[in-house]
């Protein structure tokens, strides 16, 4: 897995975020709307830092909250 310093690191776009969790932009755009995936917010984009993500990838990601089986709101 490719290991990044702070002064190395640059922000992915939810483009990149998509292609390394292998899924589509809308998914990855989905799991930054509903704050499963950490990012950092510059105005109205959406970056997210690859440190953070490998990290959040590390530990398994999180579950939708309520479960697979969401209510509807």
């Amino acid at each position: 897995m490719l290991k990044l310093t702070m002064s190395e690191t640059k922000l992915l776009t939810l483009d990149q975020t998509a292609e390394i969790l292998n899924t589509t932009y809308a998914r990855a755009a989905g799991l930054a709307r509903e704050k499963l995936i950490p990012v950092v917010r510059l105005g109205r984009q959406i970056r997210v830092d690859p440190i953070r993500l490998q990290e959040f990838i590390a530990a398994g990601g999180r579950a939708l909250p309520g479960g697979w089986k969401r209510e509807a709101e």
